[in-house]
């Protein structure tokens, strides 16, 4: 595995780890905690972190070497942007 997909999967985990700390705060001091909670967290990594592993996984098969790394790094990123909107407005409201 390249060094800069690893670095990019650790951003999304600690962003998704982050962004369930803040929900778990948030809904202590509301009083609301609900188990939909924890389960955003599980459904995040199902559509967010699994597929990303995947795109790490097929680039051995990629011909150019490149095609599959771009999309990896782009599907990342925006990862990364919904997380820190999502802490954003955890932290705002």
């Amino acid at each position: 595995m390249l060094t800069g997909t690893l670095y990019m999967l650790w951003a999304v985990f600690g962003l998704l780890i982050l962004d369930l700390l803040f929900g778990i705060f948030k809904s202590l001091v509301t009083k609301s905690f609900s188990p939909n909670v924890i389960l955003g967290a599980v459904k995040d990594v199902l559509f967010f972190v699994y597929p990303l592993v995947f795109v790490i996984n097929m680039l051995s098969i990629d011909p150019t070497g490149w095609i599959l790394l771009i999309f990896y790094y782009v599907g990342s990123i925006g990862v990364i942007l919904h997380y820190l909107v999502s802490i954003k407005n955890k932290w705002s409201a």
